[in-house]
């Protein structure tokens, strides 16, 4: 018995792991597309079971879904995406991945110097008073101090 050529919500989400809301969201937000049956039900693809599978993995590993959405316009619409897509988009993706790698390390090393929150005028801030810039609205927790009216 060959597979159906199109899949309902239910089909999708149960082959993919992910819940009914979020393909729906999915959907509003352009990621994914459905048609709709003359009963007004959503009927996809085959290929929605391949993107949803790369929407997945690019969110895991911290990719936004608007660049997951740029990323997927760029391929051929109603076509299951290749290993050749995959390796177009992964090989996009790894230099954003390796700058938030660095940037993450670059907190982490810094976050001794640094209580966090941004409210002092603590000279070594790297994070909210670089440059101890709150030093020439005055001494103390300059982000806390009220101005009297």
């Amino acid at each position: 018995m060959a597979p159906a050529s199109e899949l309902t919500v239910g089909q999708v989400a149960m082959r993919s792991g992910v819940a009914v809301s979020a393909l729906h969201f999915y959907e509003t937000r352009g990621l994914i597309r459905s048609h709709r049956t003359s009963g007004n039900q959503r009927r996809y693809g085959r290929d929605v079971l391949r993107r949803v599978a790369i929407i997945k993995v690019a969110q895991e590993v911290g990719i936004s879904l608007a660049e997951i959405g740029e990323a997927l316009a760029s391929l051929p619409e109603s076509r299951t995406p290749t290993r050749d897509d995959w390796g177009l988009l992964s090989t996009a993706w790894r230099d954003a991945l390796d700058h938030k790698i660095a940037q993450l390390k670059k907190l982490r090393d810094g976050l001794s110097d640094c209580i966090g929150c941004g409210c002092m005028s603590i000279d070594k801030c790297p994070l909210r008073n670089k440059g101890d810039r709150l030093a020439n609205e005055g001494p103390g927790a300059r982000r806390l101090i009220r101005q009297a009216p």
